[in-house]
């Protein structure tokens, strides 16, 4: 099972790369949908000029950064073997240490299975906790920006 996930989450990354190689910068200039923002592919690019490569292994540990980290890493036209390399490495990581501290946690705490429900809701909160602190984040600055707009 870990084999065949850590393929699949390679296979997954090498797709958005391959993405970003061919859209190449028409993906910068995309007008924003349901599923892409363009804030999230610049976030992830300054994510990506801030750690070069090793962003491809840390990003799968960073919800949103994980979806567009590839796609830069292909727009920015990173070299695919240096890129396989670290997708490698990142997948491996990524995929064994989800796939085993949930294994562990389960063996460990062995009536959390009971309440798999509510362990579920507190994971998806916990992910989605860093796109709701940046959305207000970046909404309290649009508002203090309009403020000083209005008071000029």
């Amino acid at each position: 099972m870990l084999l065949t996930l850590s393929i699949a989450a390679v296979a997954g990354d090498a797709t958005g790369y391959l993405i970003g190689k061919k859209a190449g910068q028409t993906l910068y200039s995309r007008p924003d949908s349901l599923f892409f923002k363009r804030a999230h592919l610049m976030k992830a690019k300054a994510f990506y000029d801030k750690y070069g490569g090793k962003t491809i292994v840390l990003a799968r540990f960073v919800p949103i950064i994980r979806t567009f980290a590839p796609t830069v890493a292909g727009a920015a036209e990173m070299p695919y073997r240096k890129f396989a390399t670290y997708n490698i490495v990142g997948g491996i990581s990524w995929i064994f240490s989800m796939t085993l501290l949930g294994y562990f946690l389960g063996k460990a705490f062995p009536e959390i299975t009971k309440r798999i429900e509510a362990v579920i809701v507190v994971v998806v909160f916990v992910s989605l906790l860093p796109a709701v602190i940046e959305y207000l984040r970046e909404r309290a600055a649009l508002k203090k920006e309009q403020a000083q707009v209005i008071k000029q």
